[in-house]
């Protein structure tokens, strides 16, 4: 086995020694801080991290950041990186208070997932993309019980429409797992339903 690998294994215990109340952002590195999405990440991990909520992000910039320095300006709970080396990306943004460095993109997509009560996803690319897919196909089979928010109504809209008239209509998922997911560009409705997990 890989020494990388089998470092970020034996690591996940200091990893993921935040428990509970923990919300991981997902979205692109690509996006400037003047973005309105990196304003709206900003806005919300500042509001989840004012009432209690740890802040987890791949560490990297763009929506990552922006959801870390929300948490850090906020300074009530943790602000946490969890990063990945990568040869065109990406350094950890400075934002955070606790970070790792990831050999792997699996490991760190586990530790991304594992702790997490809810999940907001922003625009994004593939990595976005493969991201929400992971945490969907966890929420399917029931391995994990948490809120999955997609912000950004326009952005999504085809996704949610190739969900619905093409994946539920050939019956490779089930009409109700549409409901897995919530789009939404309203973030008091995403906080107020975080608040009741």
């Amino acid at each position: 086995m890989n020494n990388d690998l089998v470092s970020d294994l034996l690591n996940f215990p200091n990893v993921l020694k935040y428990k509970n109340k923990n919300v991981t952002f997902f979205g692109s590195a690509r996006f400037d801080e003047e973005n309105f999405y990196c304003k709206k990440a900003y806005e919300l991990a500042y509001k989840l991290n004012e009432l209690g909520y740890a802040i987890l992000t791949g560490g990297g910039d763009g929506i990552m950041r922006a959801a870390n320095k929300g948490a850090f300006d906020s300074a009530k709970s943790p602000s946490i990186a969890l990063n990945v080396r990568l040869p065109f990306e990406q350094n950890t943004n400075p934002y955070v208070t606790a970070k790792y460095l990831f050999s792997n993109l699996s490991p760190r997509k586990f530790a991304l997932t594992d702790r997490s009560v809810a999940f907001v996803v922003f625009p994004g690319g593939f990595g976005t993309l493969d991201e929400l897919f992971e945490i969907l196909v966890l929420a399917q089979v029931g391995s994990k019980k948490v809120k999955i928010f997609l912000f950004g109504s326009e952005f999504w809209q085809g996704l949610d429409e190739f969900i619905k008239n093409t994946l539920v209509s050939q019956k490779t998922i089930k009409k109700e797992d549409i409901n897995l997911y919530k789009i939404t560009d309203d973030l008091e409705l995403i906080a107020n339903e975080i608040l009741t997990i």
